[in-house]
């Protein structure tokens, strides 16, 4: 049986004439096969003929060379003097191939999947990143050539055939192939599908087999285990139906589309959408606003890092090629549009293939129609999205360049000859672009070729492979116990139609895996304490309040109450209510609202009934195809992107453009410490940079802090974290269960905003403040963070940061990075407000703060010392024991120090047009509580704070519809023989331990103080 004409470019020789069209009453699969002059409109799904062996190529033979990422020979374009780099060359891989079956073999219309690590590299159980080859066509029917000079069109009767469902797999490390069997149900033999990753699997649907269309189930083939399973995913209600010769990428690491292609009648143009973070999982098609692509088949699609699809060339319904190249983006309020890609494309093209390497598109190969390919220069072309303009192997490109096949053309260059091909696939690990197979006058290949993105090379310097293998290792989403899905069902859950658009959302937890079971539903009670918490060793420590702290803030109190004194400091107070108390303090005047004001409740605000918990015993392992990034009415929308008109290259570049760092020491941090999953504590204590790194970092973080406001106005969506405090590993575990700040994370949907309280009292401050900073300098505008009580030398020389950094640094240096970090942190901003309607701090408003102005008015950099009261109130102060305690109260902190009732906050969140108000400071059993009949919630996010507490760490995910939904990561006991655990760690670490003793932490929220404690000051 044949496969039709459109799987075929040389024999495609454009519009069919009217007695070729296939009959109605034509069976699908019928023995005579529609011609080659038919159309793909007309087509009628013409089915694949049974595999068959084709001698068009040798049997493979076993190759020995090094991986490919040693490849010396590969031929280096010269740098153009400015601007954007050519698109590079390609040379053959040698590769390994110990047994005939193990190489994929001569065929064209597969698909190739590039799959990330799977473990610690050094570690048991360690697998590097693979390249994943699925089905397509083994064999040509109707043509004895076999081979073609580079300008023959091929015979018009060739046909393809042999379609196959093995699958290949080739190891980038070892540089070898081999043939893997997955255990569950295969997918049908099929050639023209389309296929994705998503984190560790691959994602197969559509194309076209030897019994026609395929259907339209969705095939997931699971790399996470040693061995591989397929799986089939069951999604409800109408989909994007058959369809071959279509495009599906993954775009943000979230929704899966799927586009365009032929359902066996005509082109298509539609666009489907499948939510892979709401459950149960359903296509939905889209109108995405703006101009988009025409009906088309064949063009190619890739999802960039931060969730832009550029999708590009194709065939149209006339089967003409196309050259322009469309973006699809999601904007934060929930649009999808498109935008014409700015630039003149070398040449329009189909059956080619497209893959990003960071924001260059790199694009190979292609059909022009009737028998023609893609040639000279063109046949390799860059798409360099952030300069927003098309390269070929020779320079930028200003007009098409596409033209006969010839040696003068390609500039002699015989790797040009190598990409002239169609019906091939490509794939990208790190800075490498592979493609494999493909089509070229009537001939089969089977060829494995390699280039290296030299622009992403020189952006990353050497730290750019190490970031690429992090992130991907990092992409896999969730891991399966025992059976295959997505994500929680939580995220399905809808805001219920009384809520007001506008209003705050709290939502409390729900606690998935319990026993493996994916979608538990727990209690809110049950849910903030899995079992029986231990508290045997703890309390009595805890409630021993330190008095070390106390006194190592009362210097910097009362400096700053003598300077108020003097009048070298003014508080504002536009309502004038201060009065003066008989010890001489300045306190508001504290007017207990009446029953209309402390009854206020914004409209919608309310305690929504689901969350996220992980259980200590999940030991993080959610289950799913991919990390969920939400729950209930939280959506990670696309960041605003301003979209152009193809008239405006100007704003159409705005949906291209995305600022990239190029200062290495922020790369090398994050491709250091950015492993959610595969970070272990460093059995070396020695930190991994030095000085200078240090001071390089710095700079870079001092220059974007100082152009911060001292409350920075953001907006949702956006995660909140509480206190760090050097627990580097809770804070990896929360990158690890709720999504990472990262391109193969969630960093393109959502916000990342951090209370303060990165150092001190846990054993990894340095790494803790140094990947924060690297975070920062990397996505200045993605990630926050404001100032704590410990970001101050006072206090951090006494509980832990200055020790550590000496112990890990040596004296000369240790001494030196402290001061520079300190000198930085007088830069952080003090508070955030977010979408005018919450207001993010550290500690609290105290007795002074009553407009949200007084804290914009402090000027920065400013010392702890040099503070006024209300930097004092700012990140000293807390608030009462619970909601029946009102009005000022001694803080047990310190002397001058207040804890501050329900009726302040609602006065303050009154007089500033707030519904909540979200600080940290203080440790709490659940990771987070509420006050002030839910306006004040304290977040926590270090578990089992210095050893002792016992207590959950958690953070605040605030949705673009203003939910608030908390999710909780519970204490993890500590490994057997864990670097943390043995004889030399602890001896190591026996200063922290000692420091913890000496200066116990301050009592976690809410447990009993004991009488008479000197660290109270109740007696005061």
């Amino acid at each position: 049986m044949d496969l039709d004409s459109s799987m075929v470019t040389e024999g495609d020789q454009g519009p069919p004439s009217p007695q070729n069209h296939n009959s109605p009453s034509s069976p699908v699969g019928a023995a005579v096969s529609p011609s080659p002059m038919d159309k793909d409109n007309n087509e009628q799904s013409p089915p694949l003929s049974p595999p068959q062996t084709t001698a068009s190529s040798p049997p493979p033979t076993q190759q020995h060379q090094q991986p490919p990422q040693s490849l010396q020979q590969q031929q280096i374009p010269p740098a153009a003097a400015a601007g954007p780099r050519c698109a590079p060359t390609f040379s053959v891989v040698n590769a390994i191939i110990e047994k005939e079956e193990d190489g994929p073999g001569p065929r064209c219309g597969h698909t190739l999947t590039a799959v990330p690590a799977v473990g610690e590299e050094g570690t048991p159980g360690f697998i590097g990143p693979r390249l994943i080859l699925f089905g397509g066509a083994t064999a040509l029917e109707g043509n004895s050539a076999a081979s073609g000079t580079p300008s023959s069109a091929g015979s018009a009767g060739i046909r393809l055939a042999g379609a196959t469902a093995d699958v290949h797999c080739y190891d980038v490390l070892t540089n070898k192939w081999s043939r893997i069997t997955p255990i569950g149900e295969p997918p049908t033999p099929r050639a023209a599908h389309v296929a994705t990753a998503v984190g560790t699997m691959v994602v197969i649907q559509g194309g076209i087999g030897p019994a026609g269309l395929s259907a339209e189930d969705l095939h997931v083939l699971d790399l996470t285990q040693q061995r591989p399973r397929w799986h089939r995913v069951v999604v409800q209600g109408p989909g994007p139906g058959p369809r071959y010769g279509h495009v599906m990428a993954l775009v943000g690491q979230r929704y899966l589309m799927a586009i365009g292609g032929n359902d066996g009648k005509r082109p298509l143009a539609d666009v489907w959408a499948l939510d892979t973070a709401a459950k149960p999982y359903e296509w939905r098609k889209l109108e995405p606003e703006g101009e988009g692509p025409p009906p088309c088949m064949y063009a190619t699609a890739s999802a960039r890092s931060d969730g832009l699809l550029l999708l590009c060339g194709g065939r149209d319904a006339n089967s003409v090629p196309l050259a322009s190249a469309y973006g699809l983006a999601k904007h934060r309020d929930g649009r999808w549009e498109w935008a014409i890609a700015p630039g003149v494309s070398p040449s329009p093209r189909y059956q080619h293939a497209a893959v990003f390497v960071n924001a260059r598109l790199h694009v190979s190969g292609g059909a022009l129609g009737g028998g023609r390919m893609v040639e000279d220069s063109s046949s390799v072309a860059v798409l360099d999205t952030a300069a927003g303009v098309w390269c070929d192997t020779k320079s930028v490109v200003t007009s098409p360049r596409t033209g006969r096949y010839s040696a003068d053309a390609a500039g002699g260059d015989a790797s040009v000859e190598l990409t002239r091909r169609c019906r091939h696939a490509a794939a990208a690990v790190g800075d490498l672009i592979f493609i494999y197979g493909g089509l070229r006058g009537g001939v089969l290949l089977d060829d494995l070729l390699v280039a290296e993105d030299l622009a992403a090379a020189e952006t990353t310097a050497a730290a750019s492979h190490a970031a690429a293998a992090a992130a991907a290792s990092n992409l896999l989403a969730g891991r399966l116990p025992g059976r295959y899905g997505f994500t929680d069902e939580r995220a399905r859950q809808s805001v219920p139609e009384s809520i007001t658009d506008g209003s705050v959302v709290l939502a409390s937890p729900v606690a998935p895996p319990v026993n493996g079971d994916m979608y538990a539903d727990i209690s809110h009670e049950n849910a903030m304490i899995q079992g029986s918490r231990r508290l045997s060793r703890g309390v009595e420590y805890l409630v021993e309040a330190s008095a070390a702290e106390a006194e190592a803030i009362t210097a910097a109190l009362a400096a700053a109450k003598a300077r108020q004194v003097n009048g070298e400091i003014e508080l504002p107070d536009r309502d004038g209510g201060a009065e003066a108390t008989p010890s001489g303090k300045q306190v508001s005047t504290l007017i207990k609202p009446d029953s209309a004001v402390m009854n206020y409740t914004p409209p919608g605000v309310r305690l929504h009934h689901r969350a996220v918990v992980v259980a200590a015993e999940t030991g993080g392992a959610l289950g799913g195809l991919v990390r969920q990034l939400s729950i209930d009415q939280f959506e990670n929308e696309g960041r605003r992107v301003s979209y152009g008109t193809p008239e405006s290259a100007t704003a159409a570049r705005k949906l291209l453009d995305r600022p990239m760092s190029i200062n290495s020491v922020p790369k090398k941090v994050i491709a250091h410490l950015l492993k959610p999953r595969g970070w272990k504590p460093p059995v070396r204590r020695q930190f991994f940079l030095d000085c200078s790194e240090i001071a390089e970092l710095c700079d870079s973080a001092e220059r974007i802090f100082a152009s911060e406001p001292s409350v920075l106005q953001l907006r949702a969506p956006i995660k909140m974290f509480g206190d760090l405090h050097g627990q580097f590993g809770d804070l990896m575990r929360l990158f690890d269960e709720y999504g990472a700040p990262s391109t193969a994370g969630d960093i393109a949907y959502i916000d990342y905003l951090f209370l303060g309280d990165y150092v001190d009292r846990g054993q990894h401050s340095l790494e803790t403040i140094i990947l924060l900073l690297a975070l920062k300098v990397e996505y200045p505008n993605n990630v926050h963070l404001i100032r704590g009580n410990h970001e101050a030398a006072d206090i951090n020389a006494l509980f832990g940061f200055r020790i550590e950094c000496i112990e890990r640094m040596g004296e000369r240096d240790g001494i030196w990075a402290w001061h520079r970090i300190n000198r930085l942190f007088n830069w952080l901003p003090l508070a955030a407000l977010i979408e005018k309607k919450i207001i993010c701090m550290h500690g609290g408003i105290g007795r002074s703060i009553n407009h949200v102005e007084q804290i914009e008015n402090i000027q920065r950099p400013i010392t702890m010392e040099a503070g006024s009261i209300v930097l004092m109130d700012l990140l000293w102060s807390d608030p009462t024991e619970n909601d029946s305690v009102e009005g000022l109260r001694p803080n047990a902190r310190g002397p001058g120090l207040v804890t501050f009732g329900p009726d302040r906050v609602m006065e303050f969140c009154n007089n500033n047009d707030l519904q909540l108000i979200v600080r940290a400071h203080e440790c709490v059993m659940d990771g987070f509580e509420r006050f002030a009949q839910g306006h004040l919630i304290t977040l926590f996010s270090a578990t089992n704070y210095c050893g002792t507490a016992n207590n959950a760490g958690a953070i605040l995910v605030l949705g673009r519809d203003l939910v608030v939904v908390p999710k909780l990561i519970h204490p993890l006991p500590p490994a057997v023989s864990s670097p943390e655990t043995s004889p030399e760690h602890h001896i190591e670490d026996t200063w922290m331990q000692e420091l913890n003793a000496n200066r116990p932490p301050t009592p976690t929220r809410g447990r009993p103080q004991v009488a008479n404690d000197r660290g109270s000051l109740a007696w005061i």
